[in-house]
């Protein structure tokens, strides 16, 4: 939040960051025996109230997103397995660990079964709890053996349900954040009805249920409420030792339920770092954030049994150089403003070096290759280069990874949303631009201290690492669909603070000369319930006709090629597809894998390029021996890949392929000089004309008009 604060000529031992000019008038009103027992009763009242509107709507959002789901499929009266391919791609991998530690015999072997694992990918023993963020589901299945729920509630219902219950969670920790920067409970309300009126950019939890940041966003944003509680000065040493464990907890579970928590958190120690270099964030307490985003990655580390990919993580090097620069310049907030520019400047280039010579030792060190495919997809994506990388394009081409599309704007601006976002956005800007450079500016020189100009603006820290934290994320969002869901909640927050803030009205009073105690108290409250009302009157007719608008699962050809497949295939067989099918192979039949949608590790992405040559121009032998060395038994080919429409030329399965097998495309367009016509037809259309030289090595076994299963021969 934001204040003005008349400084008055003082001495510099009289100066301290931790206490507002205003503690003085704060501490006479406080021996006001009537004044003290009116505020406290106030108090009291008005956590109650506000507490028990957050705990209320958030169950009624989670009520909400669990109907729209249950609407949307029928699931209450669809078939087991048609439930099971509702959770589309990687959704089914995740819960298919659940149904796995379900149906072992006794919890030690479910979990021997998951450490070491021969299904997932064939002819391989790999331990997913390593590679994969499963603990969830792990414990989730303890919890349903254990608890005596068997007889009344399906596992299915105990997963989602603990997933839409999260949901609850998510929503009144954003409502706390924002009641906490705001001072009133009003605007914890309004962003709860933002971030649910605005559900199809905040949200996509009711038809991707198992996803990792569904499980993940709850324990970010009860982090980020912790953490704007625990940048609030004179804290409490207890409160702040239970604010600290919170943040360590909430950090902990985030870290451990998503594999992109390192990007995430590195966003988070960007914001500290800016703060703390500008002197707008205790530095004892930035040093406090950043000790709790290394343990809780290397205690996740420990939990995913060394996962090297944590280790050389970007987040690890860029904590650890921030220390080491911090001992190697003592005296970086100290001079005047152009030396302590030049002072900060010459601290974030040794930080940046310093980051990216610990990462490459590190990652030189453990081999590590896991996460190379990322770098690629950046490099590509921000025009540093082009590439033929299948896995980089392979990002590149997928709508959620490309710009934030500018329709999202529209969306938000219908309810409001984006304006008063800008609107707070604009005026916590100026302010932390004027607080910075008075920052820099301010010296630590006794004479100088005292002769400070009045009427400085003041910025505390816990909205300036919240208005920094939006502006971060904002741009991670722009440039990358997926993200947005990081900062369209946060959105929420901010901009319901900013229009139920005491200081933005006052400042912007200030400024158009019609400063007034009331008409302070006035708009803070009044524009709130105004756009309140709006929501309700514009939105609440769509939700319901939402709510009451009833639809069925269907999809016909996934359930009968599942049915087949339990039907006519041995339980051992091993199956080849698209990384997307093959995920509902395995939580629907149990079968075999050759390759699957987690795609974080180096030899599994290379694999998978070697399976999808199915859908390339490449001899049936060739495929042939690629399939059989992965132990292939049955591959599936769709038509919806072989002759996919839904991309542009250039970005379809089968042009990646062609592009890095160095063949043309094709259909009209131009190819680059230097790709050259395939020596063989397209295997995925050839192979349907059941010509000798594939009936040789492949025969057909089940065909609908969505799927064609060809069974491998064995010979040589």
């Amino acid at each position: 939040m934001m204040s003005i604060r008349q400084r008055r000529e003082i001495r510099a031992t009289e100066v301290s960051e931790d206490f507002p000019a205003q503690e003085e008038n704060v501490k006479l009103e406080n021996k006001l025996p009537s004044g003290c027992t009116s505020r406290r009763l106030w108090k009291i009242l008005s956590l109650t109230i506000g507490g028990t509107i957050a705990l209320c709507i958030g169950l009624l959002t989670s009520v909400y997103l669990a109907t729209l789901h249950e609407n949307d499929l029928w699931f209450s009266n669809i078939k087991e397995v048609e439930r099971e391919i509702s959770f589309r791609t990687e959704c089914g991998l995740y819960y298919s660990y659940y149904k796995q530690m379900l149906q072992a015999p006794t919890l030690v072997q479910g979990f021997h079964g998951l450490i070491y694992d021969n299904k997932t990918e064939s002819m391989k023993t790999i331990n997913l709890l390593q590679r994969m963020n499963i603990y969830q589901e792990v414990f989730l299945s303890i919890l349903y053996r254990v608890l005596p729920i068997q007889k009344y509630l399906e596992p299915v219902y105990f997963y989602i349900y603990t997933l839409f219950g999260l949901q609850a969670i998510y929503v009144t920790a954003l409502y706390i954040t924002s009641w906490l920067l705001s001072g009133t409970w009003l605007s914890g309300l309004l962003a709860a009805f933002w971030y649910v009126t605005n559900r199809i950019d905040t949200t996509r939890v009711e038809f991707t249920i198992p996803l990792r940041e569904n499980w993940a966003l709850p324990f970010f944003a009860i982090q980020i409420a912790a953490i704007t509680y625990f940048l609030r000065p004179n804290l409490q040493p207890l409160s702040e030792r239970l604010t600290l464990l919170a943040i360590f907890l909430s950090t902990f579970l985030f870290s451990l339920t998503w594999q992109f928590n390192q990007f995430m958190m590195l966003m988070q120690a960007l914001v500290l770092f800016t703060l703390d270099s500008l002197d707008m964030l205790p530095a004892l307490k930035a040093t406090w954030l950043y000790g709790i985003q290394i343990t809780s990655l290397l205690l996740v580390c420990i939990l995913q049994f060394f996962n090297s990919m944590i280790l050389g993580s970007l987040l690890i090097s860029f904590n650890l150089s921030v220390f080491i620069a911090r001992k190697l310049q003592k005296n970086l907030k100290t001079g005047s403003f152009l030396n302590r520019l030049g002072k900060l400047l010459l601290h974030l280039f040794m930080v940046l070096c310093l980051t990216l010579f610990l990462n490459n030792i590190i990652k030189k060190i453990l081999n590590l290759k896991s996460d190379e495919h990322i770098f690629k997809f950046l490099k590509a994506k921000f025009g540093l280069g082009a590439t033929r990388d299948f896995d980089a394009n392979l990002y590149l081409c997928e709508e959620a990874f490309g710009l934030l599309p500018f329709n999202t704007f529209g969306r938000l601006s219908d309810t409001l949303l984006f304006y008063a976002y800008i609107f707070v956005l604009s005026i916590t800007v100026i302010v932390a631009f004027v607080v910075a450079f008075h920052n820099l500016s301010d010296s630590t020189d006794q004479q100088s201290v005292g002769k400070m100009e009045k009427g400085t603006v003041d910025l505390k820290p816990e909205t300036a690492y919240n208005l920094i934290h939006t502006i971060l994320f904002g741009f991670l969002a722009l440039s990358t669909m997926r993200m947005k869901y990081l900062w369209t909640s946060h959105m929420c927050v901010f901009a319901s603070f900013g229009l139920c803030s005491p200081e933005i009205w006052e400042l912007l009073l200030k400024s158009v000369h019609l400063y007034n105690p009331k008409r302070i108290c006035i708009m803070r409250y009044s524009v709130p319930i105004l756009i309140l009302l709006y929501l309700c009157y514009k939105f609440w007719p769509g939700m319901m006709d939402e709510l009451s608008e009833l639809r069925e699962f269907y999809d016909p050809d996934t359930v009968e090629l599942m049915n087949w497949i339990n039907s006519n295939t041995p339980r051992k067989a091993v199956f080849a597809g698209s990384m997307q099918l093959l995920a509902g192979v395995k939580l629907c039949t149990g079968r075999t894998l050759t390759n699957h949608p987690h795609y974080e590790d180096s030899s599994l992405r290379e694999r998978t390029r070697a399976v999808y040559q199915i859908y390339a121009k490449r001899a049936p032998e060739e495929v042939h021996a690629l399939l059989r060395s992965f132990g292939t038994d049955y591959v599936i080919l769709e038509d919806s890949i072989c002759y996919e429409r839904r991309h542009r030329r250039g970005c379809r399965l089968r042009d990646l392929l062609d592009i890095a097998n160095g063949h043309m495309m094709d259909g009209p367009g131009e190819n680059d000089p230097d790709l050259k016509p395939a020596d063989h037809p397209r295997f995925c259309e050839e192979i349907k004309r059941n010509l000798p030289p594939y009936m040789a090595h492949f025969t057909r076994v089940f065909q609908n008009k969505t799927f064609h299963v060809y069974k491998l021969s064995r010979n040589k």
